[in-house]
């Protein structure tokens, strides 16, 4: 493994390490102190004001016109839903769960790739996409004692289309990340989130009541801001850079280990048999997704993006 390869590698798991303690920590914001949508509100803007600031130091590029509609879908799928369905989807369920439902996101990256670029799906990679859906399931469902009115179900379903806009994000970037530096991609990025997050969002934010705020809350709103927002996204886009989609998202399976032991730590959640059971068919599938080595199809397509 080269020098560059080995650093994207390292930059994607101290992504994924932020984000298997994030899980804890903005649970414990919500809804108590900062509403989902406010606490969206705050990172995208955060980020954007980080970005822009830091990248007009360090980065004088500008992005071209024709690249912009692909940006603009992409901070619709990977700042604007994803972040909102996150946080939504973590305030009604619990870390644990959602954690390991975030796992199936390799499955869905595949899934996008085989719509979106035609990457071929064989059979054994077929088996692995349902073998991961059915543990997912199992975790939504509850192994089949499922309440559709429960606050743990929606959460749940959201999760899952957050990991799912996460995956179609992956696609979309990964282009971009080749031919632009990744500054210029997440300052352009977050500023097309903000402005798709701040009709729904700046009421929440304005109305929240920081004077009631402890300390250690105001600290985990900068972490997930600072590290879970900014330095995380970095990370996975400078690893995104060197390394193909299915690569990035494959490490999002150390997350539930993570989050597990920190939610457990903190006495916010007990892991179970459905858990296991749903962590361990999620596994399977992902294992199945990504043993085959990959087609050139999809190195291709990003040459092409990148000589247009």
């Amino acid at each position: 493994m080269g020098s560059k390869n080995f650093k994207a590698h390292l930059a994607i798991l101290g992504a994924n390490i932020i984000y298997g303690v994030n899980y804890s920590i903005a649970k414990g914001i919500m809804p108590d102190y900062m509403t989902p949508l406010g606490l969206t509100f705050i990172r995208i803007l955060g980020a954007t004001l980080f970005f822009w600031l830091f990248s007009s130091f360090k980065v004088k590029e500008k992005m071209l016109p024709k690249d912009m509609i692909r940006l603009i879908i992409a901070a619709f799928f990977g700042v604007f839903l994803n972040q909102m369905l996150f946080l939504k989807g973590l305030n009604f369920t619990t870390p644990i769960d959602a954690s390991i439902i975030m796992t199936v996101n390799p499955v869905l990256v595949l899934v996008v790739s085989a719509i979106l670029i035609r990457e071929r799906i064989t059979w054994l990679k077929l088996l692995g996409i349902f073998t991961g859906a059915f543990g997912a399931i199992i975790l939504i469902t509850k192994g089949g004692d499922v309440d559709f009115s429960s606050q743990n179900f929606a959460g749940n379903i959201m999760m899952f289309f957050n990991a799912l806009s996460y995956g179609v994000y992956l696609v979309l970037i990964k282009p971009l990340m080749v031919k632009y530096h990744p500054l210029t991609v997440m300052k352009y990025v977050f500023l097309t989130g903000l402005v798709f997050i701040t009709p729904i969002g700046i009421g929440d934010f304005i109305r929240t009541d920081w004077a009631i705020i402890p300390t250690d809350i105001i600290m985990s709103i900068v972490y997930v801001v600072l590290f879970t927002t900014v330095f995380a996204y970095l990370l996975n886009i400078y690893g995104l850079k060197f390394v193909r989609p299915t690569t990035v998202s494959i490490y999002i399976y150390s997350q539930p280990i993570i989050a597990s032991i920190v939610a457990i730590l903190l006495g916010k959640d007990q892991l179970g048999i459905i858990q296991i059971i749903s962590t361990l068919l999620v596994f399977a599938g992902v294992y199945m997704v990504s043993k085959p080595k990959a087609p050139d199809l999809i190195r291709k397509f990003e040459d092409q993006q990148v000589n247009k």
